[in-house]
């Protein structure tokens, strides 16, 4: 008898309904020049709604210089970029979108991704190729991309507790001393917003011999002079090796990158399957991403807005009595912790207050600290800010939750 396949898929997906996890895709369209507003479609019908949720952290993806830069390319180059890097899809626009990003982190050279999570697994995952015997001490929160590219590698890999540098000490002095090393970490944890100590992370490795690998993806163009990130504000991205970083958060475009030494950016260019064998970004992405990273070096009214409305929020989730999980960066996460009501909370803020924010539960969360996650922008103003804690206050009260983080 055949195995039946259509059985178990439905018991799959079954399973994650059953948990509350099954993931329905909100269909929106975005206002331009009226972001955070939107259209939410649903049954035939489509009604307004403001976003709470969205990485364009700055706004940028309705940027007029950004919007203006891609018009241009595509009038002067057409749609796609017509091949990989290395067959007729290098255009002007990647060479100097390329060398704005190292010039942006003070390294020598930068490579251009599809994705912040093809670059890092590519990454990774190609190291591991040109370091025989490489040991990869790899943060407990890192992101799935991370983790993917050092499983992909088949390195040796040692978690340490997250953010815990004792632990992290502890499994250096462990390993051999002659074995290649990489410190892997994240400049800015998405899900609770709280910061990497790269300076830290930078003492132990020079004092164990190890590589650093800095993910800034939540960083990058948000914080340090020019946004050049995390590890810029502390003072220690030049002692980093590798940065790691998007094009499709901060400066609202699409894309990914790392940043290094040249002869590291070759060796990556030149023996990466995940670069090597992909058709390259179309050059109307790079021409938006580079009017994005050129403007973002010279303003910070976008980042220094962005910071008060966090804090804003902060502060009236707060002052409201909502279960605020703390956070010192721009994220802005509410604790539910259960999935099924995650999804009801995010289901009755969208269809009733016009409030659209994703729920975020595992795997993406570990199982019972489920939350919502909500990313002001410099263009959400603060009558939104509070029409949101209203909503939210509300629909807490509804739903009878608790308002302890």
């Amino acid at each position: 008898m055949a195995f039946s396949y259509l059985s178990r898929f439905r018991d799959a997906l079954a399973g994650l309904r059953r948990e509350g996890r099954y993931r329905v895709f909100t269909d929106i369209v975005r206002a331009r020049g009226a972001y955070p507003s939107a259209d939410f479609h649903a049954q035939g019908a489509k009604r307004p709604v403001v976003v709470w949720c969205s990485n364009d952290y700055l706004g940028m993806g309705q940027h007029p210089k950004v919007l203006a830069a891609m018009h241009e390319a595509i009038d002067a180059t057409g749609a796609g970029s017509g091949g990989t890097r290395n067959i007729s899809g290098t255009t002007h626009y990647h060479v100097e979108l390329e060398a704005e990003l190292a010039d942006l982190h003070g390294k020598e050279a930068a490579l251009l991704f599809t994705s912040g999570f093809v670059s890092n697994d590519t990454t990774l995952a190609t190291l591991a190729k040109l370091l025989p015997g490489l040991i990869v001490f790899s943060d407990a929160f890192n992101h799935a991309s991370m983790i993917e590219g050092i499983r992909h590698g088949g390195m040796e890999k040692r978690v340490f507790k997250h953010n815990d540098m004792e632990d992290l000490e502890r499994l250096l002095a462990e390993a051999d001393p002659e074995a290649p090393k990489l410190i892997a970490f994240e400049s800015v944890y998405s899900m609770d917003g709280d910061f990497g100590p790269s300076m830290a992370i930078c003492d132990l490795a020079q004092k164990y011999g190890a590589l650093t690998y800095i993910d800034e993806v939540h960083g990058v163009g948000l914080y340090g002079p020019r946004g050049a990130g995390v590890a810029a504000r502390d003072g220690a991205m030049a002692r980093i090796d590798i940065v790691e970083g998007t094009l499709a958060k901060a400066f609202g475009v699409m894309g990914g990158y790392i940043a290094a030494s040249s002869e590291l950016i070759d060796c990556i260019r030149s023996f990466a399957p995940g670069f090597i064998f992909t058709t390259s970004l179309a050059p109307a992405i790079a021409a938006g991403v580079l009017a994005s990273v050129r403007h973002l070096k010279e303003s910070d009214a976008e980042r220094e807005t962005l910071h008060a409305r966090a804090a804003l929020l902060k502060r009236l989730l707060g002052e409201a009595g909502l279960p605020v999980m703390d956070s010192p960066s721009h994220i802005v996460p509410v604790f539910v912790g259960d999935a099924a009501l995650c999804k009801a909370v995010s289901d009755s803020l969208l269809y009733d207050h016009g409030i659209y924010v994703q729920p975020v539960n595992y795997p993406t969360v570990p199982r019972g600290s489920e939350r919502l996650r909500f990313t002001p922008s410099p263009l959400h103003s603060e009558a939104m800010l509070r029409d949101l804690v209203r909503a939210l206050d509300q629909v807490w009260t509804a739903h009878r939750l608790s308002r302890a983080a």
